[in-house]
């Protein structure tokens, strides 16, 4: 919300500093030629330019992003640049889906080109408290504990939690939470529907954490559990994957999962104290609706591969 006074302080900060060092040599250079003049206030203007973008891993021109790449609708692999699709560091292959969308929309408004790293879920936020990518966008809820690592930006995406079955399951006309009860069930390792939300579900089997949503959604497929927990954009997907599939929705009440705010509201994160990127990247949520997030998300669900 703050960008246009940030960058702008920034901006003239960056050019006072330039106007003094070239004022602290002008005796020294009084005799130099009105061409050289002329070069080194293009170097000073170009240095200003660069220095002005909000950057976190060392490279103010880009805008380099890591995700896990296996999570769609919010992101993917794919083998061309179809749809606009981001070619992924190191890789021949291309990485698209609703956080690829979201990427692009800031590094336009930033004047950066996005580079997209492919991660496991567990590295995402290692690898922005190193430096190695300027940010995260992957589909990760506002926790708290994850807040204490890393900033984070105002909310991109509300995603409420769901359950997924096959359309023959004992649990395929659940009402509620209190109707899983003793279901099998599986779901993403790392995530707040494996930690906070199958524990709800009375006398549960609770398998072991999958390592990717798609593999979660191969487990329930293949019958390895009956249900799995996941949230909204990630369940309508599924069932486009797999017509076989259920989606349960109980609503957000006393009968729902119990969940937190911070649960479902996914943002952007990046390392500890990058303001300027975190006001950047704010502003441009600033100009978005929840509309127009359900645009995009419905927009990656139509065009997302059928498989993994």
């Amino acid at each position: 919300m703050k960008l246009k006074n940030t960058l702008a302080l920034s901006l003239a900060a960056v050019m006072a500093a330039g106007l003094t060092a070239c004022g602290s040599g002008a005796d020294t250079a009084s005799t130099a030629s009105p061409a050289a003049d002329s070069t080194a206030a293009e170097s000073t203007e170009a240095a200003a330019d660069t220095t002005a973008a909000p950057d976190g891993d060392g490279d103010p021109t880009t805008l380099t992003v890591a995700m896990e790449c296996a999570y769609a609708p919010y992101n993917w692999t794919q083998s061309d640049d179809a749809n606009g699709a981001v070619e992924i560091r190191g890789s021949s292959d291309y990485a698209y889906g609703y956080d690829i969308m979201m990427a692009k929309k800031i590094g336009e408004a930033l004047g950066q080109k996005v580079q997209i790293v492919k991660l496991d879920w567990d590295s995402l936020i290692p690898a922005v408290m190193s430096g190695d990518v300027d940010c995260v966008i992957a589909g990760q809820s506002i926790t708290a504990e994850r807040a204490a690592q890393v900033d984070f930006s105002d909310p991109y995406y509300y995603a409420s939690i769901v359950t997924l079955t096959k359309k023959d399951s004992a649990y395929a006309n659940a009402a509620s939470v209190a109707d899983l009860a003793g279901a099998t069930a599986t779901s993403q390792l790392g995530t707040i529907w494996y930690d906070t939300c199958l524990p709800q579900i009375k006398n549960a089997n609770i398998l072991p954490a999958q390592e990717t949503a798609p593999a979660m959604l191969v487990a329930l497929n293949s019958g390895a559990c009956d249900i799995v927990v996941t949230d909204h954009p990630t369940g309508q997907a599924a069932l486009t994957a797999y017509p076989d599939l259920v989606m349960l929705d109980f609503g957000g009440g006393d009968g729902d999962f119990q969940v937190s705010d911070e649960d479902i509201n996914i943002g952007i994160s990046m390392k500890k104290g990058n303001t300027a990127l975190k006001d950047a990247i704010n502003e441009v949520l600033a100009t978005m609706t929840t509309d127009d997030y359900n645009t995009m998300m419905d927009e990656a669900i139509s065009v997302q591969p059928l498989s993994e």
